[in-house]
């Protein structure tokens, strides 16, 4: 599942071919993803001009210009490709379309964004863009880890009393949108927290802590992200999924990197998820 970082930098790479941009052709070859698409979904984007295309959490917002919004959710294996385009230094060649290229905007300028999801696990809808908030979707989505609503006054009092390991209750995003596995674990290993230690038990000093790793953490990712966008140029147009040097994620057996510290990062599976961490120095 792609995760904040990942999303933030598909939102960037779309920026230049659809904000501002009319949808000069919209094609749908499905009736569904993981959900049915809205009624007459093709034929009330074309012709629409996309004013703004914003996020939150793992959603990515696009405002047109007929007060409706589209949402996208990329799912566990949804991407946004673009053909046909020229941005900047790289050019993406056009070609037919794929077995899973489910949904196309043929935009104003030439370019064509493609949704492909070989599994269906992703989504789009259409809904007044002055009720996206009340969307079922966003409506239950805690504060944006990066936004300014967000801050250790109130990560502590989201936390208070909460007998479930930190890893957990940071995967809720009820408590705060958009963190997934890979970054929790990179911010806890970084504020030297275990995954174990239960929600309600870390000090108020502590979790000033992990609210600045977590803001960093994502913040380092999604620039990593674009720099490696700056870069891109491979033929298909893929957005996203670039490769981060994780401290700890996926780094079992391997020697902790906290200086002075001689442990290994271990895994143990929370939730069906595996969580890595330094039993040494996360307490």
């Amino acid at each position: 599942m792609p995760e904040l970082p990942e999303v933030e930098t598909v939102r960037r790479g779309l920026l230049p071919v659809m904000e501002g941009k009319r949808i000069d052709l919209a094609i749908q070859r499905r009736p569904n993803l993981r959900w049915p698409l809205p009624d007459r979904f093709a034929e009330r984007l074309t012709g629409r001009r996309v004013e703004r295309m914003g996020r939150r959490s793992k959603y990515i917002l696009a405002d047109l210009d007929d007060g409706e919004t589209l949402i996208i959710h990329l799912g566990m294996s949804g991407r946004m490709l673009i053909e046909g385009s020229v941005l900047g230094d790289y050019v993406h060649e056009e070609g037919g379309h794929g077995k899973h290229d489910h949904v196309e905007f043929h935009m104003e300028g030439s370019a064509r964004v493609i949704f492909n999801d070989a599994r269906r696990f992703g989504a789009m809808d259409l809904c007044a863009t002055d009720e996206v908030n009340d969307h079922k979707m966003i409506k239950t989505l805690g504060p944006e880890p990066l936004g300014n609503e967000f801050n250790a006054s109130i990560l502590a009092e989201r936390l208070k009393g909460k007998m479930t390991p930190i890893k957990s209750a940071l995967l809720d995003q009820k408590i705060v949108a958009g963190l997934g596995n890979i970054y929790v674990c990179e911010a806890l290993y970084r504020s030297g927290i275990s995954p174990k230690r239960m929600a309600g038990s870390i000090s108020r000093a502590r979790i000033e802590t992990l609210t600045t790793e977590i803001r960093d953490t994502l913040q380092e990712a999604i620039e990593a992200g674009g720099s490696s966008l700056r870069d891109y140029r491979q033929a298909d147009g893929e957005l996203g999924y670039f490769q981060h040097s994780f401290k700890v994620y996926d780094q079992e057996g391997e020697p902790c990197r906290t200086e002075g510290c001689k442990g290994r990062i271990g895994r143990i599976v929370q939730s069906g998820r595996s969580s890595f961490y330094c039993p040494k120095c996360q307490r």
